[in-house]
């Protein structure tokens, strides 16, 4: 089953080198990932972004993913593990779960959904 580790509250590393340590660490997290069998995809996400709603029709635009959240969602891993234990593991050796927050959702897997993506 797939799981989704969205990453939340992290501060993004800088390319300065001070920060080449915590970019080690999370490459060496997506390499023993990639070793074990359980990786499919991973990114970080830009922090500029637009929510967007239809009302009546309309397409509402707005900054950001909500205009009083403090929160952010800074990337993601999509991990195929055997159960939610599994998925519990991975997030809690994932670098960033020391510094901010992993949240483990269970992908609903939908085949309508999965066909029509390998189709392309």
């Amino acid at each position: 089953m797939r799981y989704m580790l969205l990453i939340y509250d992290c501060a993004r590393p800088d390319w300065a080198p001070a920060q080449e340590a915590k970019r080690a660490a999370v490459r060496k997290y997506a390499e023993e990932c990639r070793e074990k069998g359980v990786f499919v995809a991973a990114s970080p996400l830009q922090l500029d972004c637009v929510s967007v709603r239809v009302r009546d029709g309309e397409a509402i635009v707005t900054d950001g993913p909500f205009t009083e959240s403090n929160e952010l969602l800074g990337g993601y891993f999509l991990l195929d593990c055997q159960d939610q234990d599994e998925a519990v593991e991975w997030a809690r050796k994932c670098p960033m779960a020391a510094e901010g927050r992993v949240v483990v959702r269970p992908i609903l897997e939908v085949p309508e959904f999965i066909d029509s993506a390998i189709r392309g």
